[in-house]
């Protein structure tokens, strides 16, 4: 099963190599991985390290967007979703709030056919 990362982004400039650093580590399970960058009109210089970041480690799609306006997080992950081509996708956020660690635990039960859908929690 191949899987998609989708990773919104909005001024990430301090964590967006950090948190893609993570996510490449990560050793989901997933025949293979693709990761899908949405920058949603950034001001912080967060295109600019993404460029920098995918420069030097290739990731498997990238999608950056200028608009003069941010669309809000639902837009990225609508555009992020649309571009994904794997058959499991999950949503990992870009300020460290979460770690990608946690995302083979999370879609194990998907590639154990015991689920077709998972949701994490940040209570659990």
């Amino acid at each position: 099963m191949k899987l998609s990362i989708v990773i919104p982004v909005y001024n990430e400039h301090d964590t967006i190599h950090t948190i893609l650093d993570r996510v490449r580590a990560v050793k989901t399970g997933a025949d293979d991985t693709e990761i899908i960058i949405v920058d949603d009109a950034s001001q912080d210089g967060t295109p600019d390290r993404i460029r920098e970041y995918t420069e030097a480690h290739p990731v498997a799609k990238l999608v950056t967007k200028y608009c003069p306006v941010n669309r809000g997080k639902g837009a990225a992950l609508r555009e992020g979703i649309a571009l994904a081509s794997g058959d499991i996708i999950v949503i990992q956020d870009a300020d460290l709030e979460y770690d990608p660690k946690d995302i083979a635990a999370l879609i194990a039960p998907i590639l154990n056919n015991d689920a077709d859908v998972v949701y994490g929690s940040r209570f659990l």
